[in-house]
């Protein structure tokens, strides 16, 4: 896991100008996220630069935006105005928080990128309260088509973590494995196919 942080310290500083390729589905992203998250205590988990965190902190009631990455956050406080949003580096497979602590949990495009995606999605379990909600967008694969391949191979050169390369429906298979039901689902168009998940606890 050192190396993979060692990745994001080390590409912080170019991450949001990488990003804005997608600007328009993270544009759309933002709109499907602000109804869940409004007037609510809001975690987001891998928030990198605060991309995420930044474009809803307006209407959360307070967001505590996490990253395992230092140099991530350090980029993310810069330019961040508002009391309602405290971003701090933390690691997801064990958080500081207290159970059942979080009406929301966001964690965006950040579970194919860790080795236990499973174990991951346990400790998230444990901070959202019972009737909370997950966001969990992910870049999943075209069917793992050719250009797809093509774009994974030239990312593992560049030392890009990638752990689970996932189909939209396979990924929406694993968190249902995993403990969730997904109550809303799009797949937006993106370098690769973000597949953008809405999820509640699996009632036992």
């Amino acid at each position: 896991m050192q190396e993979h942080k060692n990745f994001w310290d080390k590409n912080a500083a170019h991450y949001n100008r990488f990003m804005r390729k997608d600007q328009t589905a993270y544009d759309k992203m933002y709109e499907l996220i602000r109804p869940i998250v409004k007037a609510k205590t809001v975690l987001e988990l891998a928030t990198g630069t605060g991309l995420i965190a930044k474009n809803i902190v307006n209407v959360v009631g307070h967001i505590e935006a996490t990253d395992a990455s230092l140099e991530m956050i350090e980029e993310a406080k810069r330019d961040n105005q508002s009391k309602k949003l405290h971003f701090t580096v933390q690691d997801m497979f064990h958080l500081p928080y207290a159970d059942k602590s979080f009406d929301v949990v966001i964690v965006s495009n950040a579970l194919h990128i860790v080795p236990q995606p499973n174990k991951a999605l346990g400790e998230i379990n444990r901070v959202l309260k019972d009737d909370g909600v997950l966001i969990a967008p992910t870049f999943t694969h075209a069917g793992n088509s050719f250009f797809g391949k093509v774009k994974v191979f030239f990312m593992k050169l560049a030392g890009f973590p990638l752990y689970s390369k996932w189909s939209s429906e396979e990924y929406l298979c694993f968190l249902r494995q995993n403990g969730w039901s997904v109550h809303k689902s799009i797949v937006l168009k993106a370098s690769f196919p973000l597949t953008y998940a809405e999820c509640v606890k699996t009632k036992v």
